[in-house]
């Protein structure tokens, strides 16, 4: 197994230094991106607006961090909620195979816990119809609002390791605020992924229509954060290991 992962080491440390292949990707994003390629997919019957790379660098990273809670902002259709929940209750099924214990599958102490300042009500109808709900709390509200984050801090404070993840509104001063809000409950180890970095490196002209662009975009606000917070590090490995990806430099650990 050894081999293996210093295989893939070499082979992720070789992929990265492909000017060609980086070509090849940077291009596939911007040629995606307008037709809105990551609307393509669902995660167990509910829509997730993601990357397939970033879907599988979240399951790898909930495998290695286990968190027991999953803080969420942006809700949309629910699918990553869904994703979220769904890899809390394998982490739980994998604990009771290991341990020779049985579970009842609807209760767990692992949570996902969803804010979004407008959750519209066939979304919300959607997502407590699905059989993942009972692993999902949802907050309406802005997720920057101190009634809301006081909320979240009080739920959070009774999980022991917590993993966040940032897809609300992309504007510099919001994900700042949510990064000051949320960045100190996430447990040593584990991260604060900043989705939609990936808006400081695209052409203005593709957010006519939205507050955020290049200059004012999460990226910018990921990179005032950790100016001022020695606690957190950009995981480059796991932007070298997915190439394809609308967070890159957004994948924060806390160490």
């Amino acid at each position: 197994m050894n081999n293996v992962i210093k295989e893939r080491a070499d082979r992720i440390l070789k992929n990265s230094k492909n000017l060609n292949l980086a070509q090849a990707a940077q291009e596939f994003m911007a040629e995606s991106l307008i037709p809105q390629y990551s609307y393509n997919f669902e995660w167990l019957g509910r829509p997730i607006i993601q990357y397939p790379q970033d879907m599988a660098a979240m399951q790898e990273i909930i495998w290695q961090v286990r968190p027991d809670l999953i803080i969420e902002t942006g809700i949309a259709h629910g699918g990553s909620l869904i994703f979220s929940a769904s890899m809390l209750a394998l982490l739980d099924v994998c604990d009771a195979i290991e341990q020779k214990e049985s579970i009842d599958p609807s209760k767990s102490a692992r949570k996902v816990l969803a804010i979004d300042i407008d959750i519209r009500a066939h979304n919300r109808a959607a997502i407590n119809a699905h059989p993942m709900a009972s692993r999902i709390q949802m907050i309406e509200g802005s997720s920057i609002a101190p009634d809301v984050v006081e909320q979240v801090h009080y739920i959070a404070a009774m999980h022991k390791k917590v993993l966040v993840c940032l897809d609300s509104n992309h504007t510099h001063e919001h994900v700042l605020a949510e990064l000051k809000a949320y960045g100190p409950l996430v447990s040593p180890g584990s991260y604060c992924v900043v989705f939609d970095t990936i808006v400081e490196d695209l052409p203005k002209e593709m957010f006519p229509e939205r507050p955020w662009g290049p200059g004012n975009s999460p990226k910018t606000a990921v990179l005032e954060f950790l100016a001022g917070n020695l606690e957190f590090e950009v995981d480059k490995t796991i932007d070298s290991k997915l190439l394809i990806s609308v967070a890159p430099h957004g994948f924060l650990k806390r160490v």
